[in-house]
């Protein structure tokens, strides 16, 4: 089958990567704004296989044109062109996936269920590490369960230095962190979905084998991405917190408090500035940009099984792979979106606009994790 990758960057190339050591993959086509972008990426699989494009995905011919010799395309660009991507790909007859980013996007695209469909194609927004895999091992956990009663969900990308003053490192784009440190956050709580949660509050202690010991776990938005709506009657409890070394959540709230991650403009010196805008440009200057990072998940599970308390927990703490220069938040983003292109492609999910917790098989799914080394533990008890 033949492979299509929206977007050269970092998690674009990473699955075009893993797709073109597949036997039963073809050619992967990765295209981009940015023809230098998409050649650096099809060099970076050290693959045949793979071919570079130009192409901007606003030129809606262009994108048609491509997917239609695509059994299956992975949109690896900004979450502001999934809906349209997703209209494209039924058009085309081409399975579409993508690395969401906004509840609002993903929730339109889920309304076209009816005609993707009718094309015979499925549709899996917001696939990734989390949202993503996390949704599935979710799932995973409650069917082993009678009755399942609460889900956790913790997951951080850390450096393995950490470096003052916020003892971070950005691992991925500066403005999905912010957006994640601003908007609201949804979860269930007591059975009911509640959507205007707070984020950078709410601060747990979190504990992970040495040389991490405790960490520090807090409200963020998206992580839950169609959860709330897959789960409501299920279980009474559901949430998502970010993990970080202690003492990042206060210092992050500050600023939020304060109005540096506003995006209304303000007056300064006679501009109109956004104060988003900047704070963002400062994060980007300042803050450690890196491949020597690591990434912990843990999702936790409960409920009754047999008539008894029981508990499901996935743990996963992943490092950069030296030998295929993937950092550890590729592996553990780009590698799930690639996984479930290729199913999609193979024909092993529903034809629909489906949430990936509900179209894709999480035994299946894990047994891919799993072939690609991903160091996930399962425990149940």
């Amino acid at each position: 089958m033949n492979m299509l990758v929206l977007g050269g960057g970092l998690m674009g190339r990473a699955a075009a990567y893993d797709m073109c050591r597949q036997p039963d993959v073809g050619e992967v086509v990765i295209a981009d704004i940015d023809e230098a972008k998409a050649i650096e990426a099809a060099a970076f699989t050290r693959c045949e296989a793979a071919t570079a494009r130009r192409l901007d995905v606003h030129y809606r011919e262009s994108v048609l044109e491509l997917m239609k010799d695509a059994d299956a395309c992975l949109g690896a660009v900004s979450y502001t062109v999934n809906l349209e991507l997703s209209k494209i790909a039924i058009e085309a007859g081409t399975h579409f996936n993508d690395m969401g980013g906004n509840n609002t996007v993903v929730s339109a695209q889920l309304e076209l269920d009816a005609a993707a469909k009718k094309a015979g194609i499925s549709i899996i927004p917001d696939t990734g590490l989390a949202p993503g895999m996390v949704s599935i091992l979710a799932l995973h956990g409650i069917g082993r369960m009678d009755e399942a009663a609460s889900v956790r969900i913790r997951v951080g990308g850390l450096p393995q230095s950490p470096e003052p003053p916020l003892d971070y490192m950005l691992v991925f784009s500066v403005q999905g962190l912010v957006n994640e440190y601003v908007e609201p956050c949804v979860a269930i709580r007591g059975g009911k979905v509640v959507e205007d949660i707070e984020p950078l509050i709410d601060v747990e202690q979190i504990e992970f084998p040495p040389p991490f010991g405790t960490l520090e776990a807090f409200n963020t938005s998206g992580g839950t991405s169609t959860l709330p709506r897959t789960l409501l009657g299920r279980v009474s409890e559901l949430d998502y917190k970010t993990i970080r070394y202690p003492g990042h959540a206060a210092k992050m709230r500050t600023m939020l408090e304060i109005g540096l991650m506003d995006s209304e403009p303000i007056e300064v010196g006679g501009a109109e500035v956004s104060p988003r805008d900047v704070f963002e440009t400062l994060l980007d200057t300042h803050i450690p940009h890196g491949d020597d990072d690591i990434v912990l998940v843990r999702v936790t599970v409960e409920g009754v099984k047999d008539g008894k308390s029981a508990r499901a927990t996935y743990q996963m703490i992943d490092h950069r792979d030296e030998k295929t220069g993937l950092t550890a938040m590729m592996r553990g983003t780009a590698l799930p979106s690639s996984i479930i292109c290729l199913m999609m492609g193979r024909g092993e999910t529903p034809p629909g606009a489906s949430p990936q917790e509900l179209a894709v098989d999480g035994d299946r799914f894990i047994e891919e994790l799993l072939a690609r080394g991903l160091p996930l533990e399962m425990s149940f008890g």
